[in-house]
């Protein structure tokens, strides 16, 4: 199984990591806990060392949508960080999570003091540019069916566990939020993972899906 490229804590090398763990303070976070919320100035970044975070935004008429899961070596609120503006979306532990907490000052002399990490950073953000740029394509070329194939390839991808019967992926998030991921509403998500279902791609059961056939369901996705 291909994986997409690794995180920006994983990218550094012993001594960055080092250093950058020394500007930070560990903070534990339960889950449902708000590490960020939309709008707020704020003058730290995070950078997540164990549990897994989901990003959304509500619209206005007060629905939440998901832009994405971010997982152990994430790093966090870096937008804000390089622009000064308001934070462009929330930041929510869907499971118990362990992070490192970077004042702003202190990032801004990591960065100015490893020349290769701010290499690492602008490409992380073009990985980020490029998958919201995906995203926008998904929404206007796939069906509903297509969309949620996406997003169960894209979790298996990143956090998927292998196993006998094929890939198991926990989802650490209600159906209401996997349709607020793929734009849809919760009965078509519903009825799209029962498509999938019922031609063998997968199973389901509570918080958790099994790929029983990763291929047939990436190309089903594409």
């Amino acid at each position: 199984m291909t994986r997409p490229g690794r995180e920006f804590w994983d990218l550094l090398m012993p001594d960055e990591a080092a250093d950058l763990d020394r500007l930070s303070r560990p903070r534990e976070y339960r889950r449902g806990a708000v590490l960020m919320r939309e709008a707020d100035r704020s003058d730290w970044v995070v950078v997540l060392r164990t549990g897994r975070v989901k990003i959304s935004v509500d619209t206005a008429g007060g629905t939440e949508v998901m832009l994405a899961v971010r997982g152990p070596g994430s790093l966090l609120g870096e937008l804000s960080a390089v622009d000064r503006e308001p934070r462009s979306a929330s930041v929510t532990a869907v499971e118990p999570v362990s992070a490192l907490v970077v004042p702003l000052a202190g990032f801004e002399q990591f960065l100015q003091a490893n020349g290769r990490v701010t290499f690492l950073l602008m490409r992380t953000l073009i990985g980020k540019l490029r998958d919201a740029d995906r995203k926008r394509i998904e929404f206007g070329a796939h069906d509903t069916t297509g969309r949620v194939a996406a997003r169960l390839i894209e979790m298996a991808e990143r956090f998927g566990q292998p196993t006998a019967e094929g890939v198991k992926i926990a989802l650490p998030f209600s159906q209401d939020e996997l349709a607020g991921w793929t734009g849809a509403s919760r009965e078509a998500v519903s009825k799209a993972l029962g498509t999938l279902r019922s031609r063998g791609l997968i199973r389901t059961s509570r918080m958790s899906v099994m790929i029983l056939a990763l291929d047939a369901l990436r190309a089903r996705a594409e």
